[in-house]
């Protein structure tokens, strides 16, 4: 099982700053699913980041999520080349 969404920074462009609970620190670019349906709302850069932490997962006021799973596989380590 992956590692859960300890701790959420949203930064411009998009990207999402993670910290997970084995203490690795990840970037997902999160512009991926900003043209599927609900996702659409987070095209609003102070809305987008209203990102935080909720079991594991990343959540948005409005009922949005990415799960662990899903940011842990699309994001890559801080300091890949």
């Amino acid at each position: 099982m992956n590692p859960r969404v300890k701790s959420v920074r949203a930064k411009p462009d998009y990207l999402l700053d993670l910290e997970f609970d084995n203490g690795e620190r990840r970037v997902c670019d999160a512009s991926r699913w900003l043209d599927k349906g609900d996702f659409r709302r987070l095209r609003d850069p102070e809305r987008f980041s209203e990102a935080r932490v909720e079991g594991g997962a990343v959540a948005w006021p409005g009922g949005l999520d990415l799960s662990w799973d899903t940011l842990y596989i699309l994001s890559e380590p801080v300091g890949a080349e």
